[in-house]
């Protein structure tokens, strides 16, 4: 007979089924947890990994470790391709995130046949390490895996996740020349910039008076931060997910959901520990005085750290979908030490970046859409990128489609393409104000005052109440590890939920998915979402009102030192450097004489550039072509691409400091032999023939060029190779920018 109340029943037999399913869940991560942190090296690796080095053991020891990941069967790892090191971030949690799963950063990176190395960290740290043993550590494990593999073409390419990258850019401003391209995956490095009304993490020094609450928290640790505290920032930045979204979504999808949960609370629920003056180091230098961008930061010996040191080709990869590390704070340290778009050149430094649109935080480095897509071109397209002229360019990652010429040059299922941008793209993306710069200066300013005043009073009290085991016990109270240890078998009552839960399994009977209360139930799962969204934004609303407010007032900048005429700059840009102006000066003298000097590889370049001036970038199709190219050569004529690198660098930055003259000296360069200056204009036909049509101001410059390499023939004198330019492409170009001064830096 039909019961008007089955679909009643159903529904609260399926809810009391689905509640002791999910405490059973929380059973096992919290049992989880307690043998993830119980084990000597946590971490969250899907790889097999043997240690290579141990940070413990170096002169100045650290609790970082590099290890070599054993590529799975049926990899094969090609010895002439650049390793790859994947470095995690030690900003709360554990290890392991670089690798969690097979789609992954270390992953793609094995698939494509490179050698893979991976640098995590113990639990807890040495005593007295610093952050800058810590660098100069990551400098000792990049050197062995260089000299691991004397057969790569290339130095290895650094993958840095959040917090790693700012570690690994002082490496490499410290050490110019040991890291190949430098991948910022999520990475905060000018940590004032942001938009109102988006980005509310950066105003909680101010609201908190300073980093002296993180001098407290270390000494109420007994000389320990707890990373645990770091992950309940993290959490509090959006609370509809943290509170209702994650654990309602395992609850009501309990049969289907709990492996994924439990694989990543494994990660998120093993906090890690830093001496606390390393905390009070990274607060003070980085998220209230953010030194790292302006050149206000030196080592123990007096060096200062200088970004514009690097020598590598780096790549920052943000999104809009960030709230930790928005693309304003990924992005703003290109305009705190470049104001001209030439200077980048001369610099020497190649700087892409990748804008996601909508991806979070985690996803950058955790998320297998994005490792399958953007990560995977990233790693295809390295040796593209380590070969690309000095400047400024954007990485555009477009889907294949049968308009797509000469897709048999491209790798996968995705265009990669690098288009020129300027510092003004990069203003307009970062839009900080400088009344803003102003009020986050008052508060580093204000910040220095409050620590001061708490270590010669309130400090000595402190410590002298804070007793190993009473900031043990602290730690372990902490909210972020209690609610994880609660739910274990350590509580007597969770046994019970283990048989009730097996019970269930064998009685399961899940409510029809067209029963009404569930319609209702998700119903009211969105009203609490919404509330709790409200609730959050209001609450970020108030907190951006009153920082601005507070930091903005006159009153409070004069106290800070600091008037209306400091908002031009608010300290923000790095000091000139005259023996960088000097170095510079001195290159482009050297450089005056070498437009007369070379051969038809450097010709072509110039060539390469000419044509391709008019235009906005180049893809891996040109690059491919290139390599095609390159690889048809006999062993002992082929040029390495180290050579080939410092070929393109120079002839760009001749190009850029006389176009004119670099393009009357082509002549010089070209051998008497018309067969062999033909041969070298064939060659740059089938590279610029890789990408398509020709734009028709670069079909008229390249008509110039072939009078130039013909010795004086008519353009499209040869019918071979007028074809061959009827279906030439967009190949690889510089980004030309007018001269090649050296700015006020």
């Amino acid at each position: 007979m039909w019961n008007p109340f089955g679909p009643v029943q159903e529904y609260w037999l399926d809810v009391w089924q689905r509640s002791i399913l999910f405490l059973d869940v929380l059973r096992e991560r919290g049992n989880l947890y307690r043998a993830h942190n119980a084990a000597p090296a946590p971490n969250v690796l899907s790889f097999e990994a043997e240690l290579v080095r141990d940070g413990r053991t170096l002169p100045r020891p650290v609790n970082y470790l590099l290890a070599r990941i054993v590529p799975p069967e049926g990899v094969r790892i090609d010895p002439a391709k650049p390793p790859f090191v994947v470095v995690d971030p030690r900003a709360g949690h554990g290890p392991g995130i670089g690798g969690m799963k097979q789609d992954s950063e270390i992953g793609v990176a094995l698939t494509a046949g490179h050698a893979c190395y991976f640098v995590g960290f113990l639990p807890e740290p040495m005593p007295g390490q610093t952050i800058e043993d810590v660098c100069q550590a990551e400098a000792v494990f990049i050197e062995e895996v260089a000299a691991r593999h004397p057969e790569a073409e290339g130095k290895p390419v650094v993958i840095a996740n959040c917090q790693a990258g700012w570690q690994t850019m002082i490496m490499a401003a410290l050490n110019p020349d040991l890291a190949g391209p430098i991948l910022l995956a999520g990475t905060p490095l000018s940590y004032w910039a942001g938009t109102r009304g988006k980005n509310p993490l950066r105003y909680l020094g101010g609201l908190l008076g300073g980093d002296w609450l993180t001098a407290f928290a270390g000494d109420i640790g007994g000389g320990l931060f707890d990373g645990a505290s770091l992950v309940a920032n993290f959490e509090s930045l959006n609370p509809a997910n943290t509170y209702w979204e994650k654990p309602y979504n395992v609850f009501s999808k309990v049969d289907t959901e709990a492996a994924r949960f439990l694989d990543f609370e494994t990660w998120w629920g093993s906090p890690v520990l830093l001496n606390a003056e390393e905390m009070e180091w990274i607060t003070d230098s980085l998220f209230v005085g953010d030194k790292l961008s302006s050149g206000g930061l030196r080592t123990t010996d007096g060096v200062r750290i200088d970004l514009r040191n690097v020598k590598s080709p780096i790549i920052v990869f943000c999104s809009w979908g960030d709230n930790i590390t928005p693309p304003q704070q990924a992005l703003g340290w290109i305009t705190d030490i470049y104001d001209q778009d030439r200077q980048i050149a001369a610099n020497g430094q190649t700087i892409v970046y990748c804008l996601h649109q909508s991806i979070g935080h985690l996803g950058i480095f955790v998320s297998s859409k994005v490792a399958t897509k953007e990560h995977q071109e990233f790693t295809s397209c390295m040796d593209m990128i380590d070969l690309a002229p000095p400047g400024l360019y954007e990485a555009v990652i477009a889907e294949v489609d049968e308009d797509t010429q000469n897709p048999e040059l491209i790798q996968g299922r995705y265009l990669f393409r690098l288009e020129r941008r300027t510092l003004d793209d990069v203003r307009a993306l970062v839009g900080n104000q400088p009344e803003d710069d102003l009020r986050f200066a008052a508060v580093a300013r204000i910040s220095e005052i409050n620590r001061a005043l708490y270590k010669a009073l309130v400090r000595p009290t402190v410590r002298a109440l804070a007793t190993p085991p009473a900031a043990e016990a602290l730690r372990r109270l902490h909210p972020n590890r209690l609610r994880f240890a609660i739910f274990s078998d350590h509580n007597p009552l969770m046994p019970l939920v283990e048989t009730l839960a097996k019970a269930v399994r064998e009685r399961r009977a899940p409510a029809a998915r067209d029963n009404p209360l569930l319609t209702y139930q998700e119903e009211v799962s969105s009203w609490i979402t919404a509330g709790l969204k409200v609730y959050g934004d209001l609450r970020d609303t108030l907190a951006e009102e009153l920082f601005l407010s507070t930091w903005g007032t006159p009153l409070v900048q004069a106290m800070a030192g600091l008037d209306a005429r400091s908002a031009g700059d608010g300290g923000r840009h790095v000091e000139r450097d005259l023996a960088r102006e000097a170095s510079g000066a001195k290159l482009r003298s050297d450089l005056e004489a070498r437009f007369e000097q070379g051969g038809p590889m450097e010709a072509a370049l110039r060539g390469l550039f000419y044509v391709r001036g008019a235009e906005g970038g180049f893809d891996e199709r040109g690059f491919a072509a290139l390599r095609a190219l390159r690889a048809a050569q006999p062993a002992e004529r082929r040029r390495p691409l180290a050579e080939l690198k410092h070929l393109v660098k120079e002839q760009s930055l001749l190009f850029r400091i006389d176009e004119p003259r670099a393009m009357e000296a082509i002549p010089q360069l070209l051998p008497h032999d018309v067969g062999q200056r033909r041969a070298a204009l064939e060659a740059l036909h089938n590279l610029l023939a890789a990408q398509g049509v020709l734009p028709e101001e670069s079909r008229r410059r390249l008509d110039r060029l072939n009078v130039i390499f013909d010795g004086g023939a008519e353009p499209g004198a040869d019918q071979g190779l007028a074809q061959l330019v009827a279906a030439a492409g967009q190949a690889p170009a510089s980004q030309i920018d007018e001269g090649a001064g050296h700015g006020r830096h």
